[in-house]
């Protein structure tokens, strides 16, 4: 084989990666490679997440929070009726944070805590609060925006 031939065979080789790389999930391989069918169950579709109720108000505890893993977000309620959402992913090393308590969200790769309030670091690692996220409280009835 000439240099030639070898080099066009390696171009394409390269472009055929990464056009690969490009079809897939960007490497986390914690969703599909496409993105879920929407609309509403009437119509044949899935309801998307923002459709879906995300908790009622009667699931988040009072001083507390629960953590939605699948949907990566967590919800506290620092004071009665008053409803925050952030990131589940922790900033330190992008893990799910596990659970809330004690006034904390809490990530247990590392031991990372944050604030249910402002979800500001109340232990590191991790150096940055966690990413607010928009919830709307409708009746008992807490969702994504």
């Amino acid at each position: 084989m000439d240099a030639r031939r070898r080099t066009v065979l390696a171009a394409g080789a390269a472009g055929a990666a990464a056009l690969v790389a490009g079809c897939g999930d960007g490497g986390g391989g914690d969703g599909p490679a496409t993105p879920p069918p929407t609309g509403t169950e009437e119509d044949g579709g899935s309801p998307s997440p923002a459709d879906d109720e995300l908790a009622s108000t009667g699931d988040i505890p009072v001083g507390g929070g629960k953590v939605f893993a699948d949907r990566k977000i967590v919800v506290t309620q620092p004071e009665a009726g008053d409803f925050k959402a952030f990131s589940a992913v922790c900033t330190h090393q992008g893990c799910t944070v596990a659970n809330v308590s004690d006034g904390t969200i809490n990530c247990l790769c590392h031991g990372s805590r944050f604030s249910i309030e402002d979800a500001s670091v109340v232990r590191g690692p991790a150096t940055e609060p966690l990413p607010a996220e928009q919830i709307t409280v409708s009746g008992d009835s807490i969702r994504t925006d």
